[in-house]
């Protein structure tokens, strides 16, 4: 099984470490070049352009930073190379967006499979992410190969678009528990309670998330470097989420006021920090004017 994999920044360069620890020939590729050469160096091979890399491989994997840029990689750049091919798409994308890009991948011959994961580079690495798939049965069947190095219970959804809306609403609630964890952190620390006796309540309680124990040195530390998941990537999903939830008919008017905080980040330079910086911004520090 030949595979070849496009964009490996934090996500895709720990799946395909993985991916080098199983049978299959990989072929790997990134707009930045310099960031395939640990994964050659660990035995994946690469080319100058995506079209030569696609055209070594039957399966192609996608893990880049949004919908346009994963459009232009498989309509623009690759377009008939898809026919009899498989795409295994593991960015987060919008459901609509996904659905067009399988309606497209299926007209030029090709097959498609959304597989967005629950997870960063720890879980990569190990095997252990949570990947939830959306598209027809077979194609999953097809896929559980490269799917079970990844994850120990690789799930499918549904159709294309379920597994999105899935991973949408997961990531809703990154955003919404750590702004809430951190104002909260923030008031008992202001008020001169000691930080564990409110930790120790917090745990006991109902409304413990092992995600407040894990974020909290960082928090107090305010060391937010080597991220797993950088902040404008919340942001980007975040406001993904608003999208499908209205296109719904929801109401998700209480996550206005996070997502202006959030487009804080980017004049305070938290963007490419881990998430949890947005403890920063609830602190009122370094934070940039709110945008125009």
């Amino acid at each position: 099984m030949a595979i070849a994999l496009f964009g490996t920044g934090l996500l895709g360069g720990a799946i395909a470490s993985r991916l080098l620890e199983g049978d299959q020939e990989l072929w790997v590729w990134n707009r930045t070049p310099e960031r395939c050469q640990p994964l050659i160096q660990a035995g994946a091979r690469s080319a100058s352009t995506p079209q030569e890399v696609a055209g070594q491989a039957d399966w192609l994997i996608t893990v880049l930073s949004d919908g346009p840029s994963t459009k232009a990689l498989l309509l623009e750049e690759l377009d008939q190379q898809l026919a009899g091919r498989c795409v295994i798409q593991m960015a987060t994308i919008a459901p609509e967006q996904s659905q067009a890009l399988a309606a497209e991948v299926e007209a030029r011959g090709g097959r498609y499979l959304e597989a967005p994961v629950l997870g960063s580079k720890p879980e990569a690495l190990v095997g252990r992410l949570q990947l939830m798939a959306g598209g027809q049965p077979e194609v999953f069947a097809a896929a559980a190969p490269i799917l079970n190095q990844l994850s120990e219970a690789p799930r499918r959804l549904g159709a294309v678009g379920s597994a999105m809306a899935c991973k949408l609403a997961l990531n809703q609630l990154i955003a919404s528990l750590t702004h809430a964890f951190s104002l909260s952190l923030h008031l008992v620390q202001n008020s001169g309670v000691e930080v564990e006796s409110f930790m120790e309540i917090l745990r006991g309680s109902a409304l413990y998330a092992p995600t407040f124990d894990k974020k909290l040195e960082r928090e107090l530390q305010g060391d937010y470097g080597n991220p797993n998941f950088p902040t404008a990537h919340l942001r980007k999903d975040l406001a993904l989420f608003r999208e499908a939830s209205q296109a719904t008919g929801l109401n998700s008017e209480g996550l206005e006021g996070l997502l202006r905080l959030l487009q804080r980040a980017t004049g305070a330079g938290l963007d490419g920090l881990d998430y949890c910086a947005l403890h920063a911004l609830t602190a009122g520090h370094g934070a940039a004017p709110e945008p125009q």
